[in-house]
């Protein structure tokens, strides 16, 4: 049992090394491209990856947990292996049809997405990535799965690292524009295909059983509506920036929203620890007053992260060059959208509790539905800010759904109408500290409303919420 915890640990840590370390890698790179490409070009590289996102959601159509499900349902070496090459070759068809129509049509798709057909070789290089990444997700999945964490971590760092450095070595020597990117991209998924081909070449063999892949798709199938409500929610509103505006906005906005995954660093190490950890306490007594205790902490490292974002924004948008100046008003109300995007898990433990996570996938696709509409309405009228807009009250009309439905499926005793109370005065500050930025004023009205964040947290007495004592729960 000890070393099944020490096991689950150093695991965890080291994934969670791996996702923050992927990251900040991103994160570092950020003002590397913006400063090589300007917005407009920059909009492009951020068109091509939100039509990457959604080509990849195709591609692997809910069969990450169908594979996790049925991996760990046998024992049997050789029917695990059958399952691995089925999802390999699913994917990989799909991956080959959707090569077929870019070939065929990709002039046509490219004057769809940019309004021109001079980037059709961004698409052409982009599908190649699909390819060999189609085949390395599959590969260090299962090594995941075997508990092989340290090649899973050292393969996935090391392919981030050399993205960043080939891409940059492209846009310094060969072509200063997206596709200077998408090389780098291609030539690291190469390398890393060519140094696991070892490990890949079982899982290549053409052996497909038909039995099998129905029992895949049929697991797989349900879940992925959830998927691209979760993509459309997501990336929509960057094709709806093109289709109203241009790549520039859309450049700027795609650079705030990476500038916005700032707040990721915080809250990835709680998201990826947090499944197994809530998952061992749900039958202690205990719990419900402990989860109560962990939503309000967290929403307040979440408001104070974003009030933090919304302040030192103006002082650190200078890394991305002069040009993408006007994206540093965007990144806080983006990290408060994103910030939501992981609240929405810790608050939905009573779904999860009860295997009732359709509400989930319900929910989120009457939220792209939502998404969408207020992209069409906004968009058009506001711009950058209509899109900002819509991400945001999109996430917030989840989070009241989820956890009314959690709440009803496992009680947590915690005061939701303190909590909106909190995080929609949050919105009012972050709003007013970007108001005194755009109109240069005195910078102690900044001071004001941090004072006044402080005083809205004292009034509401969060404090006796983090040291309520189970005894108050039932005092009899």
């Amino acid at each position: 049992m000890l070393a099944q915890f020490k096991r689950l640990g150093a695991d965890s840590l080291l994934y969670a090394f791996m996702n923050v370390g992927t990251k900040l890698i991103a994160f570092i790179m950020l003002p590397v491209y913006t400063n090589f490409l300007p917005p407009a070009e920059y909009g492009v590289l951020d068109i091509i990856d939100k039509w990457t996102a959604m080509l990849t959601f195709l591609i692997i159509f809910g069969t990450d947990s169908a594979l996790s499900y049925y991996y760990f349902d046998t024992k049997e070496k050789d029917k695990r292996l059958e399952h691995v090459r089925n999802v390999m070759y699913f994917r990989l068809f799909i991956v080959a049809i959707l090569a077929l129509i870019v070939l065929s049509a990709g002039p046509w798709i490219s004057e769809l997405l940019f309004g021109s057909s001079n980037y059709v070789r961004l698409l052409y290089i982009s599908i190649g990535v699909l390819f060999l990444d189609t085949i390395l997700v599959v590969v260090l999945m299962v090594l995941r799965f075997d508990f092989r964490t340290k090649k899973v971590v050292v393969f996935t760092v090391g392919k981030m690292l050399l993205v960043a450095l080939l891409s940059y070595l492209f846009l310094e020597y060969v072509v200063e524009t997206p596709e200077g990117i998408l090389l780098g991209r291609i030539v690291s998924s190469g390398v890393i295909f060519i140094l696991l081909l070892s490990t890949s070449i079982k899982y290549l063999k053409p052996k497909i059983t038909l039995e099998s892949m129905k029992e895949l798709l049929k697991y797989a199938a349900p879940l992925v509506p959830a998927s691209l409500a979760f993509w459309v929610i997501a990336n929509a509103s960057v094709f709806f920036l093109q289709a109203f505006y241009s790549t520039e906005e859309v450049g700027i906005y795609g650079a705030a929203t990476k500038l916005a995954t700032v707040i990721t660093l915080i809250t990835s190490g709680v998201q990826m620890a947090w499944r197994p950890y809530s998952m061992s306490l749900k039958d202690k007594e205990s719990s419900p007053l402990l989860f109560s205790k962990i939503y309000m902490g967290l929403l307040l490292m979440g408001i104070f992260g974003v009030m933090g974002i919304a302040t030192i924004m103006p002082y650190i948008i200078g890394i991305l060059g002069k040009e993408y100046y006007d994206a540093y008003q965007y990144v806080a109300l983006v990290s408060a959208a994103t910030f939501l995007n992981f609240y929405y898990l810790i608050i939905s433990v009573g779904l999860f509790f009860t295997k009732r996570t359709t509400v989930i996938s319900v929910t989120f696709g009457i939220v792209a539905v939502i998404n969408t509409i207020l992209n069409i309405t906004l968009i058009p009228m506001f711009s950058i800010w209509g899109a900002v807009a819509a991400y945001l009250i999109a996430y917030m009309v989840a989070i009241i759904f989820i956890f009314r439905k959690s709440q009803q499926a496992y009680y947590v005793p915690v005061s939701f109408g303190k909590m909106a109370f909190l995080f929609v005065n949050m919105i009012g500050s972050v709003i007013a500290i970007i108001y005194i930025q755009e109109q240069h004023l005195n910078p102690l009205y900044i001071v004001g409303a941090w004072i006044y964040i402080l005083f809205i947290i004292g009034v509401s007495r969060v404090d006796k919420d983090l040291r309520r004592k189970s005894y108050e729960l039932n005092p009899h």
